[in-house]
């Protein structure tokens, strides 16, 4: 995700996040259901691999600003969690929350915050049927724990990427990251209308949960922009063993983005590597064209290819501009380690 303390040095404790994961954590998984922790979605055990379940946490001052709306926060929290299960080509069908107020919270505010998860829970579709609810004197830390139903196709791994396939996204790209700038104020002065939906879109990401719903028939492999399109092609092609060329101008960008992007190469360049899209990044062979455009027309979901997969080294990726001469971003994604 882009975060309200993007910029810092990320990698002071001496070591990054995946490879902590890789080296802690990783050994405590298995390979059939938690896949080693490689993917963002493991299967329940003894459930004939149809159910799938994924966590993700949400704290004050990392992944959201302390004075946000209390209700947005709790949207965002059952967003990003919903897609993770959407990129993997599953339909969300029941969430657990576990919630550390801060002790200053009052009544209302934590009321505010039920209602704006109340709201998600309905738009979703999917109850809540757990959790634990704590005070503490530290920042506000939410966690959701959402379970998926698994397409009879099949869980749509980051693994599948084959040499030749089509390299998309839903969507468009960079609107989070330019909302969260307007909110730290480093943009300066933007008008209301171009502000309000760079900001929302920061706030209350729409998962791509109707499009997913049907990713199973045709892609290859699939993940959701989190941490940042680049780094999460990065995780894509790492898992699947390919390379990814990507086109930079074929990235797409909302009509407020483009419009405050002009001019501004090098912001317009940082977007590469922003977080909180929560798009769908995904492959597919160029003989689903025809499927790919039913479920984009049917799920009223924009998509656009922006590259395609390579037989370059594992885990490569190389972005592009008009003329083909390489991109380099400063920043290719956000880490917390």
């Amino acid at each position: 995700m882009g975060r309200p303390g993007e910029g810092r040095d990320n990698n002071a404790a001496g070591f990054g996040e995946f490879e902590l994961i890789a080296r802690l954590f990783a050994p405590l998984s298995d390979a059939a259901h938690g896949f080693q922790l490689t993917d963002d979605v493991g299967l329940v055990p003894d459930t004939d691999n149809r159910v799938c379940v994924t966590s993700d946490m949400i704290v004050a001052g990392v992944h959201f600003l302390p004075d946000d709306p209390p209700d947005t926060i709790a949207r965002k929290l059952v967003r990003v969690n919903v897609s993770d299960i959407a990129a993997k080509g599953a339909e969300v069908s029941g969430l657990q929350l576990s919630a550390a107020f801060n002790r200053d919270r009052d009544v209302s505010w934590i009321e505010a915050f039920a209602s704006g998860l109340a709201d998600d829970l309905a738009l979703f579709g999917a109850p809540l049927i757990g959790g634990d609810t704590v005070r503490t004197p530290g920042p506000d830390s939410f966690s959701l724990t959402a379970f998926g139903k698994v397409d009879p196709h099949g869980l749509v791994r980051r693994t599948g990427a084959q040499p030749g396939d089509g390299l998309y996204v839903t969507g468009t790209i960079g609107d989070a990251a330019l909302g969260l700038k307007i909110l730290k104020g480093e943009l300066g002065a933007v008008p209301l209308g171009r502000r309000q939906p760079l900001v929302e879109r920061y706030r209350v990401p729409m998962p791509r949960h109707a499009f997913g719903a049907g990713l199973g028939a045709f892609a290859s492999s699939a993940l959701d922009v989190s941490d940042g399109l680049l780094a999460d092609a990065g995780h894509l092609a790492t898992a699947s063993g390919v390379s990814l060329d990507v086109s930079f101008d074929r990235v797409p960008l909302s009509g407020s983005a483009a419009r405050l992007v002009k001019g501004n190469a090098d912001l317009h360049l940082s977007l590469m590597g922003a977080g909180d899209d929560y798009e769908i990044l995904f492959t597919t062979s160029t003989d689903n064209s025809d499927a790919l455009a039913e479920l984009a027309g049917a799920s009223d979901t924009p998509v656009t290819r922006i590259g395609h997969v390579g037989k370059g080294p594992a885990g490569t990726v190389t972005l592009r501009d008009s003329a083909g001469d390489v991109l380099t971003v400063p920043s290719q994604g956000f880490r917390h380690f």
